[in-house]
């Protein structure tokens, strides 16, 4: 059977925005459903019954359990369009773009939107194990007096919630504990991560005031452009930050990092019929992506490097080098990520622990992520991948040709790459 071209022909997001800020009181599904609804007015999809919507989130509330699914209901979409829930870290929006990617190549459907929304801020509250337990015991009890009595065994100390955290289960440390342990590894300097996230504000900053973003994000709860970006930031403030993780000898910092952020992303794919008989423009096309996992228990220091293995398979599939693309869009999770993987690709010694006895080569470091990435942005975890095939899909648009490539790292040592081509 021959696969059918996937096209992405639209592409929304409302701002992103620190935790605890704009957004503190919305849900997932709140800021979910905001975002499709946002991309059914700006394609006339009011009524239209898709194919299928695919997404997710990073952090659920058990009552999310069917949280795609809900969004679509809250949209003016027909209410018989189809949705699931995918997650897969910070990897979930390209994930669900290949889902959807996929049946529209083997042609089971037509048209899809693939999305993902995060809330770090209307995190689940969980009680401690000590009061689950009472609480269960109270449960099974039959009398009034029985559950009284298991209520009182409850003291002050079982009412403290237990604080949310992201951190790896196996190795019990944080994204930058593990980041902390790349940028020693593979030498990556403080100062060199300071200019590479001021690079991503004031690229940012610029495209906002250039009007990139405009098509691309719909105004909510008072927002209208992502609330971390900021225009006046400098070496000197940056430098002065301290370490975030490594109290005493880190490099990564507040402001060479992402910060627990809000939001939600969708981008709109179909086929080419499909965009042809709704009168919508090709603005590029999906033609390779590669998922990869790797080994970071033991090497602490690869947790965010998986992209390293899944770029070098795609490439060889594709018949492509590195340096045959006129747009890279690289996760910022951290500067030092970014620039350790950079680093790594550029050595033939540093490729040979990943199986790989060649470099990839150096890229033009001025063609990384243009218009700012997720140090200005911020991350909302499953809603990153969603923001950067619309960033690159609009560049290759307006470019006219070319192809794009794409890297997501995402905790438990696994990532996605992606080819993008006009």
């Amino acid at each position: 059977m021959q696969a059918r071209k996937v096209a992405v022909i639209g592409y929304n997001r409302i701002p992103f925005a620190k935790h605890n800020t704009a957004y503190a009181n919305a849900s997932n599904k709140d800021m979910m459903t905001a975002t499709l609804q946002g991309l059914v007015e700006k394609y006339n999809l009011q009524g239209k019954l898709l194919g299928e919507v695919a997404g997710g989130a990073v952090i659920k509330h058990t009552r999310e359990f069917n949280l795609m699914r809900e969004s679509v209901m809250g949209t003016s979409l027909d209410p018989a369009t189809p949705a699931c829930d995918i997650q897969q870290a910070c990897d979930t929006g390209l994930e669900a773009a290949i889902y959807i990617g996929n049946k529209i190549a083997l042609g089971q459907i037509e048209v899809g939107i693939a999305g993902g929304v995060d809330s770090t801020s209307n995190v689940p509250v969980v009680i401690t194990e000590s009061l689950r337990k009472i609480l269960l015991e109270a449960r099974r009890e039959k009398t009034v007096t029985g559950k009284i009595k298991k209520f009182l065994k409850i003291r002050l100390k079982d009412l403290a919630p237990v604080a949310p955290g992201i951190d790896d289960p196996r190795t019990k440390l944080s994204m930058g504990g593990h980041t902390e342990i790349t940028a020693k590894h593979y030498g990556i300097s403080r100062e060199d991560q300071d200019a590479f996230a001021l690079e991503s504000h004031q690229k940012m900053a610029k495209a906002y005031e250039e009007g990139f973003f405009k098509d691309m994000v719909t105004p909510y709860l008072g927002l209208d452009r992502d609330n971390n970006v900021r225009k006046d930031t400098s070496i000197e403030k940056l430098s002065k930050l301290k370490p975030a993780f490594d109290k005493e000898h880190g490099t990564l910092t507040a402001g060479n990092s992402t910060p627990f952020t809000d939001g939600a992303s969708c981008v709109l794919l179909a086929s080419e019929e499909w965009a042809k008989e709704h009168n919508l423009p090709v603005l590029a096309y999906i033609t390779y992506a590669e998922v990869a996992a790797i080994e970071y228990v033991k090497q602490k220091q690869n947790l965010l490097l998986a992209p390293v293995y899944a770029s070098a398979r795609m490439l060889q599939k594709a018949g492509l080098k590195l340096q045959d693309f006129d747009f890279y869009e690289i996760h910022e999770a951290f500067a030092a990520q970014v620039l350790a993987t950079l680093k790594i690709w550029e050595s033939e010694e540093l490729m040979k622990p990943f199986g790989f006895n060649y470099a990839l080569g150096p890229i033009d470091r001025s063609k990384i992520n243009v218009k700012g990435s997720s140090l200005a942005a911020a991350h909302p975890f499953a809603a990153t991948g969603g923001r950067i095939i619309a960033t690159m899909a609009k560049l290759l648009h307006e470019k006219g040709s070319g192809k794009g490539f794409i890297s997501v790292c995402a905790a438990g040592g696994q990532g996605i790459t992606m080819i993008m081509e006009k």
